[in-house]
């Protein structure tokens, strides 16, 4: 065992009990994280704005401070944006991490002094937590590698601004310094083909063992590694045994991976965003991920169903209940209030309290009512696949309502490794597992609202394609699963 190792091993264990004094006190934990936030804050023109001196408990919080998204909340951000001090928390953010909003153009997400260190905190201890569980620590010996946007950071009104992986990448511990790649250099490339290509040639020879990122762009990472060696990536990196990832359901993409991998590796799955960083997989056993009370944010949980409706009941963490589906509404110490990220979660334990991302509240498809969700979709992808050697490279779902003959149907666009020797009995057993996964949807189908969904071919790299036209190719962009409309299903190149 090496010294690193056994430090490591050491640093786990006391990182685990810090992580289990607030795990096993949930309701206290947020309560003082809450009061914690509106005192603070409570000089900010914000707090002025929406009485926080007036504000003892969570009641008093919902009557001053409605639900906001980026763009409701814009007016104040705008105002941060510009240089002045005080507005949505205290003094200015020393960062603005900046992503492509689908309505709202370039958005502006405020870094403070207070929110960052726990966007570190949490990826350091998602790994030390594996090691606690596992006593596996052997793999920090060797090399690692975080696909990650650009750390070049521009500068707006004397904050620097940037992609969050950027910015975290200004982070680095020294002692991983030695361990991490790619080089500076190669990390600072903007276009991204070039970027992969370039990652290739500089962790061919090396030993690397922990791989980190979005799963689809990591796939690219693979694909490459696995047409220049000839072999699988698991022969290549002989001592690579744990993949690292967040953004996405990795098991649509487990079996192409175990098959890009050559073995089965474990992984990690992180949820972590530029508003904030939510939740991490704690336990290789337990299914979801461990909700991070203790880090900053106020949870606030709005039942999907009753969202769009006029004044939804909010509920805290001690009022949640396992399987239902949540809008995520956070309050934090970055100056974000009652705000709606657009994720959706279910709750897989309460003790301690665990989620899976569900989707998207803005991403589903309810054409004829079903509202079919993220979740629901991969779920049913996954069974259909099961004992099968079919693999999918990229998926996602939109409805067809004004077919040129026959019944509306769900369309489902699917860019396969390995085809179905027989598409239409592969779009049969999609089409029962959905028909489990969403009453409404088997009612549609039952009732002859609906036919039985049809499954398109897309082109090889097809997704990939249409990621490059509309300028998201890789770094933290992810391709949406399900939309209601079909912006994205009539772009893509068909096979």
């Amino acid at each position: 065992m090496s010294l690193k190792s056994f430090f490591a091993r050491q640093f786990a264990a006391i990182i685990h009990a810090k992580t289990q004094k607030w795990a096993q006190n949930p309701v206290a934990t947020q309560q003082k994280v809450f009061q914690y936030l509106i005192r603070q804050a409570e000089t900010t023109q914000f707090g002025k704005d929406h009485h926080f001196n007036q504000i003892n408990n969570h009641d008093d919080f919902v009557r001053n401070v409605p639900i906001r998204d980026y763009e409701a909340l814009r007016p104040y951000v705008d105002r941060v944006v510009k240089g002045e001090e005080n507005i949505l928390w205290k003094g200015k953010p020393i960062y603005f991490a900046k992503t492509s909003g689908t309505t709202s153009g370039a958005k502006y997400i405020p870094l403070t002094k207070e929110s960052m260190p726990y966007h570190i905190e949490a990826a350091r201890n998602a790994i030390l937590s594996y090691i606690h569980e596992t006593g596996k620590a052997d793999f920090v010996n060797g090399k690692m590698i975080f696909l990650q946007g650009s750390p070049i950071l521009e500068e707006k009104n004397g904050i620097k601004l940037g992609r969050l992986s950027g910015i975290v990448a200004h982070y680095v511990p020294k002692y991983l310094q030695q361990n991490r790649m790619p080089s500076w250099e190669t990390n600072c490339i903007d276009d991204w083909e070039t970027k992969v290509d370039a990652i290739v040639e500089e962790t061919f020879n090396e030993n690397m063992a922990v791989i980190s990122g979005i799963p689809s762009w990591v796939q690219m990472y693979f694909e490459k590694l696995k047409e220049k060696a000839n072999k699988p990536v698991g022969e290549l990196f002989k001592n690579f045994n744990l993949f690292i990832y967040g953004g996405v359901n990795y098991e649509p993409y487990r079996a192409k991976f175990e098959n890009l991998i050559g073995r089965k590796v474990d992984s990690i799955e992180l949820f972590p965003a530029s508003e904030g960083f939510f939740a991490y997989q704690d336990s290789q056993q337990e299914k979801g991920m461990l909700l991070l009370l203790n880090s900053g944010i106020f949870y606030e949980f709005v039942k999907a169903e009753e969202f769009f409706t006029e004044n939804p009941k909010r509920y805290t963490i001690g009022e949640v209940e396992l399987g239902i589906n949540y809008v995520l509404i956070i309050s934090t110490n970055a100056g974000l209030w009652a705000y709606n990220i657009g994720d959706t979660v279910q709750f897989t334990s309460m003790k301690p309290y665990r989620v899976i991302v569900s989707g998207r509240i803005k991403h589903y498809i309810s054409a004829f009512g079903e509202h079919v969700i993220g979740k629901e979709v991969e779920a049913a992808l996954q069974e259909a696949m099961e004992g099968t050697d079919i693999r999918v490279n990229e998926f996602t779902v939109a409805p067809q309502i004004n077919p040129d003959e026959g019944l509306p149907y769900h369309q489902w666009y699917i860019e396969f490794e390995n085809e179905p020797d027989n598409l239409e009995e592969f779009a049969l057993k999609i089409d029962r597992a959905m028909r489990k996964q969403n009453v409404y949807y088997d009612d549609l189908i039952t009732g002859h609202v609906l036919r039985t969904l049809v499954v398109t071919r897309v082109s090889q790299n097809g997704f990939q394609e249409y990621m490059k036209s509309i300028g998201k190719l890789g770094g933290q962009n992810k391709l949406p699963r399900l939309s209601n409309d079909r912006k994205i299903a009539d772009a893509l190149p068909l096979k």
